[in-house]
């Protein structure tokens, strides 16, 4: 039987406890998950690409059916590439849903052989984001109960 890979794509700067939720619950649903790291030079992000690899790597170390990786490509093309034909997303408040949702159908459009799945986050991380994270870091506050503790380091070296 066919294994059913599903891509959790992001920018995972940083990744946290909210995308773990969604990344063990993704596990529930398919064989493998694989955790891909979007370069996202636009979105100028606070760590680099290898950072945010090497974060996400020792967060979800123990799942065995997760990899991470990055890419700097169309997310369909990506997908191809990895010969997976599901996208895996967190929703979290509905201003989420309107942008997942169009960034769904366009792929719908791109690649009809592609299909998104979202998946609604559990609602203690219904108000937790990565911007959020790198905020309260920078303005010197308490962080670490929303990220793992490999990451709460590094976001604390950072500043």
């Amino acid at each position: 039987m066919k294994k059913r890979i599903a891509v959790y794509p992001g920018t995972f700067d940083p990744i946290t406890n909210g995308h773990l939720d969604i990344i063990e619950r993704g596990l529930k649903l398919f064989d493998g998950l694989v955790v891909a790291i979007a370069e996202s030079p636009v979105k100028e992000p606070l760590f680099t690409v290898d950072e945010r690899i090497k974060m996400a790597k020792d967060a979800v170390k123990k799942y065995k059916n997760v990899e991470v990786e990055s890419f700097d490509c169309l997310l369909i093309d990506y997908l191809h590439k990895r010969k997976a034909h599901v996208i895996v997303r967190g929703l979290r408040v509905i201003s989420d849903f309107e942008y997942e949702f169009q960034m769904a159908l366009t792929n719908r459009k791109l690649a009809s052989d592609i299909e998104t799945v979202f998946m609604m986050t559990a609602e203690g991380y219904a108000y937790l984001s990565s911007r959020f994270i790198k905020e309260i870091a920078r303005l010197g506050g308490r962080f670490d109960c929303f990220v793992p503790p490999n990451v709460a380091k590094m976001v604390k070296e950072k500043f």
